[in-house]
C-alpha cells in the first residue's frame, strides 16, 4: 500500500469524512528539503468531516497530525492541511470582489 493510500485509510477510519483528497505534491518539491526519489514525501490533505464542527483551525490541524503521527514520523516530510466542517464554505470557491 502506498503512503497516500495508508494516509487516506487512516483519515477515513478516524474522521468518517464526507470529502477527502490526499494529494502527493512531492514532485513540486523536487530538490527541496525532505524530497527523495520516488516521492511520497510532501502531501496535501483536504478533508471535510462532521468531527471538525466546533473546532478551531489549530485543533483541526492537531487532530489530523495526531491521526497521521506514524506516517509523519515514517517518511512524510511535509503535510498541508485544509480541514473544515460540512457547513463551512470551501475557501477555494469564494470569489473576492475587486475594484
Amino acid at each position: 500500500m502506498s503512503m497516500r493510500e495508508t494516509m487516506e485509510t487512516r483519515l477515513r477510519e478516524t474522521f468518517s469524512p464526507q470529502e477527502l483528497d490526499v494529494i502527493d505534491e512531492s514532485e513540486r518539491h523536487r530538490g527541496h528539503a525532505g524530497w527523495r526519489e520516488g516521492g511520497e514525501t510532501h502531501f496535501r490533505v483536504r478533508i471535510v468531516a462532521e468531527a471538525f464542527t466546533g473546532m478551531n483551525r489549530l485543533a483541526r490541524h492537531r487532530a489530523v497530525n495526531a491521526c497521521l503521527d506514524g506516517e509523519l514520523k515514517g517518511g512524510v516530510h511535509a503535510l498541508a492541511i485544509e480541514a473544515r466542517a460540512p457547513d463551512e464554505t470551501d475557501p477555494r470557491t469564494v470569489k473576492v470582489s475587486g475594484p
